[in-house]
């Protein structure tokens, strides 16, 4: 009688749970409209059959395709939390019992959306209407004849259903980007880098080089971190190495000089023009909703002035911009004329900051590659074979790199090996020229005193300020 009345009792609780995890999910069909649905449908085309999809019509109809592939159920829902999560309905991530710092925490090992459909999802959310208007009218010798309004949504999966946009297979996205907006160009293009292996492989070998070369946190140091752009030319196109210079900011830091000696026989930069060059500088302090306010960061803004002025640039300072005034304002300093006659330029940018990515004040996230993208030799050829330096000061995940104990002994790559390929001077490759000095590496806070500034940027200062004769 006990053992039955134990079985009545645990079937009880387990029709308890069914009952709320169904809850749940009619709480999130309650809370989305028709826009979210059509979102989460396209987000779900690589896990759940196409035909199945199409009779879509709400979002419970997409959670009852998910159970039963077994994508989810009373368990695990963290596949529902990354389709919210993805197309930023994050307040309802509190019903399936996630926040969004925690979904972020568990993507890399537990996300199911691959990059192709996050790369597609990304697209379509950048796409205005004119855009797709302009689009359409270039791809109208591969769409339906008859007259169908589409959404950009709608446009990829009509490409895909008609072999047009592969994983493998971007370049009808390439060709009608490069016409439209290299903006959304950039979104295909690191795509592209990420999938490419080779091109994986490289970032993972020189990274593996300067692996030791971390900031001492339990002693309050500091490391510059810089990374160089070297181009090298191979028979599938250029290839972009990139090298991590480390500067300490104690004065027993090690020494990377002897590493780079055969570098000082490449050619120097000319720094003899009339005018030295603008210098940017972006400074978010206050945000709109979760981001805290950044305390001391005028400190930091004052320091860079102080500095760039003294060494001869015209600074500008630009406090509190929304994503879109900061995509704006690199497209106006992109087209200045006044590059010409100036020998370099140079933007700051201080704010918060997730992986490749800085927060305008309204928390949308702005790509640092999108960014540097608008000075490349082809598309500002004012500035061409002129260095262009960017300092961003902003976390770039939320973990905390361990202290390690670093020698000076670090090995860099042949330079002779590299140099067998590299293009003649003739071949300006598009991204040659540029340094990024991050505050920290990627996956990782960064540290902003309240009073006395980022460490970072104090101490980037500093040095320019020591070493610069």
């Amino acid at each position: 009688l006990l053992s039955g009345r134990e079985s009545i009792g645990s079937s009880n609780m387990e029709d308890d749970v069914s009952l709320k995890f169904h809850q749940q999910l009619l709480l999130v069909d309650e809370n989305l409209v028709a826009e979210d649905v059509a979102a989460l449908k396209f987000l779900c085309t690589d896990l759940l059959p196409f035909k199945k999809l199409e009779g879509v019509k709400s979002a419970v109809d997409i959670f009852q395709l998910l159970m039963a592939e077994e994508y989810l159920n009373e368990e695990d829902t963290f596949l529902l939390a990354e389709l919210l999560y993805r197309i930023k309905c994050h307040s309802l991530l509190k019903k399936l019992g996630y926040t969004k710092d925690k979904v972020q925490e568990c993507l890399h090992e537990k996300g199911r959306v691959s990059l192709y459909r996050q790369m597609l999802y990304e697209l379509s959310e950048n796409i205005t209407s004119e855009m797709l208007k302009e689009i359409i009218f270039l791809l109208q010798d591969c769409l339906p004849k008859r007259r169908i309004t589409l959404s950009a949504l709608e446009l990829l999966i009509l490409l895909e259903k008609q072999g047009l946009l592969t994983e493998n297979n971007v370049q009808v996205l390439e060709e009608v980007c490069m016409t439209v907006s290299p903006d959304l160009l950039e979104t295909v293009n690191c795509y592209k880098r990420a999938k490419d292996p080779l091109n994986m492989t490289m970032l993972s070998h020189t990274e593996e080089l300067f692996l030791s070369m971390k900031q001492y946190l339990k002693h309050k140091r500091c490391c510059i971190v810089a990374k160089f752009l070297f181009a090298t030319s191979t028979s599938i196109g250029y290839i972009f190495i990139n090298i991590y210079a480390v500067f300490s900011l104690d004065n027993k830091a090690a020494n990377l000089t002897q590493g780079f000696s055969e570098m000082n026989k490449m050619a120097s930069y000319k720094m003899d023009g009339p005018h030295r060059g603008f210098c940017l500088v972006i400074n978010n302090v206050k945000f709109g909703r979760s981001l805290l306010e950044r305390k001391g960061s005028h400190k930091d803004a004052e320091e860079l002035e102080r500095v760039f002025t003294w060494l001869g640039l015209d600074v500008r300072i630009y406090t509190d911009l929304t994503s879109q005034q900061i995509k704006d304002l690199m497209r106006t300093w992109q087209h200045v004329q006044d590059h010409k006659d100036r020998d370099c330029f140079i933007c700051c940018i201080l704010s918060h900051g997730e992986s490749g990515a800085i927060y305008g004040k309204d928390e949308e996230l702005v790509s640092i590659r999108m960014i540097m993208s608008h000075f490349t030799a082809e598309r500002c050829p004012q500035l061409a074979e002129k260095p262009k330096l960017f300092f961003i000061q902003a976390c770039q995940g939320k973990e905390i790199q361990r202290p390690v104990y670093v020698e000076a002994d670090a090995r860099i790559p042949d330079l002779p090996s590299m140099q067998q390929s590299i293009s003649p001077s003739e071949s300006i490759p598009a991204e040659a020229d540029f340094l990024l000095g991050m505050a920290t590496i990627d996956g990782c806070v960064s540290f902003r005193h309240i009073q006395q500034g980022a460490w970072y940027i104090q101490a980037l200062c500093s040095k320019l300020q020591l070493l610069v004769p």
